[in-house]
């Protein structure tokens, strides 16, 4: 049984970390740019392991106590994607600012 849940997970976080979201594409664009790229990780992975340990470690049971906190989780997360979904299509629609290295202008520590 443990091993059915193991390979579930194993392969859910998994589709998560290969598949190239909004996270995977700024840290390859960082790298390509060669801007404080051991910062960038350092932030994201941070990011990641608190939001896996937020979840492992009882998310759930917040929720079940306090209802209305899901309702801002769930409007706040929708919120933050849907300005970030805003700015990606701003920036595709400028064109020019895939991943190229090219633009190495860059912004200071704080801006990344």
């Amino acid at each position: 049984m443990w091993i059915a849940a193991a390979l579930a997970g194993l392969f859910s976080g998994a589709g998560l970390i290969i598949a190239i979201g909004a996270q995977n594409a700024f840290v390859l664009r960082q790298g390509l740019q060669r801007r404080y790229v051991g910062m960038v990780i350092l932030a994201c992975m941070g990011a990641d392991i608190a939001l896996i340990l937020a979840g492992v470690g009882g998310m759930g049971a917040l929720v079940l106590q306090w209802p209305l906190l899901l309702q801002v989780l769930r409007f706040g997360g929708a919120a933050f994607l849907l300005c970030y979904g805003l700015q990606a299509g701003l920036r595709a629609w400028r064109g020019g600012s895939a991943l190229a290295a090219a633009d190495a202008s860059g912004g200071s520590r704080r801006q990344v």
